[in-house]
């Protein structure tokens, strides 16, 4: 069962990686003016939309694989990265299918309340979503051991709980502007390759529980 467990998580893991990286790309793209509507917000939404269910299934995976006495704080780190979710993903359906399509038809006006603009609804829908991914980070701390194959993913997972602070400084900065967003650099970091990290160790993981992996994968030990 664990190496079925260990090969989806280290699958969704990459993909949430992968789509975390393109998500990063775009929005230098965008911040600097080398894409602009549609494409640039097209691009933003759909990746980061991308992110949410592999990312959900790689904490999902942690939470079958951790021992008994840390199952607490993994079934937290799950409910918190579901919370993340669902309020994201509620925001990115919306932009994706209702505004920006009724934007290009010349409807952008009827949706207004709903176009994700700094201190809208779903501006503060994001804001709490990343939010409560940083939560989640920071519970997949408290599970992962300072030790082998978990040191380095506790590590980028407590580094990436630590980017929560900046990210509520710039999604309730008073007087938001785009230079703002040079706030979310360290997130821009530690995101993709937490995600990473853990991928990795559930790959290790796997490799270990194959019989004779020493005499054929020693070089990942």
């Amino acid at each position: 069962m664990n190496l079925l467990l260990y090969k989806v998580g280290f699958l969704s893991g990459t993909v949430a990686f992968l789509a975390t990286s393109a998500f990063v790309v775009v929005q230098l793209l965008q911040f600097y003016g080398i894409i602009s509507f549609p494409l640039d917000q097209i691009l933003i939404y759909s990746t980061s939309l991308i992110i949410t269910i592999p990312f959900l299934l790689e904490i999902l995976v942690l939470h079958h694989t951790v021992p008994d006495e840390k199952k607490l704080w993994s079934h937290a780190a799950v409910l918190f990265t579901t919370i993340y979710v669902l309020f994201v993903s509620s925001n990115y359906v919306t932009q994706l299918f209702v505004v920006i399509p009724a934007t290009l038809h010349g409807h952008g006006k009827e949706v207004s309340l709903l176009t994700q603009n700094p201190h809208s609804m779903f501006w503060f829908f994001d804001a709490a979503g990343y939010i409560f991914m940083g939560g989640a980070a920071f519970l997949v701390y408290l599970v992962l051991k300072d030790e082998g194959v978990e040191r380095k993913p506790r590590i980028l997972f407590l580094a990436h709980s630590l980017t929560t602070p900046l990210i509520a400084c710039v999604y309730f900065s008073a007087n938001f502007i785009s230079n703002t967003l040079l706030l979310v650099i360290p997130w821009a970091l530690t995101a993709p390759l937490c995600m990473l990290s853990l991928a990795i160790m559930f790959r290790k993981k796997y490799i270990n529980e194959i019989p004779g992996h020493h005499l054929v994968y020693k070089h990942l030990k």
